[in-house]
């Protein structure tokens, strides 16, 4: 590693997982360990992002109700929010 300091959950580190993480169903008939997928809901939240982005748009191109945009522009916030956690989970070293 040539002297940098190892950060916390990266594969490196931790080779066999999140040291107090607990998989209940690890062991049961030869079951492999759960991983989440992160990549999965990385391009679903985009997928998100895109349609809040595009609903905004057309709504206010048509003059649609207010409340239809407030609304999307709430889910925005949240798609945007989730797209942040999941690259910081991802750079840590999380696999998925």
């Amino acid at each position: 590693m040539s002297g940098t300091t190892p950060t916390p959950g990266r594969r490196d580190v931790h080779p066999q997982g999140r040291p107090d993480y607990h998989d209940p169903t690890g062991g049961f008939g030869g079951a492999p360990p759960a991983h989440s997928a992160l990549t999965l809901r990385l391009v679903l939240a985009i997928l998100g992002l895109v349609i809040c982005v595009g609903g905004i748009i057309w709504t206010l191109a048509v003059d649609g109700p207010l409340w239809l945009v407030i609304a999307l522009a709430v889910l925005l916030v949240v798609t945007v929010i989730d797209i942040a956690v999941i690259t910081a989970r991802k750079r840590r070293g999380e696999p998925g």
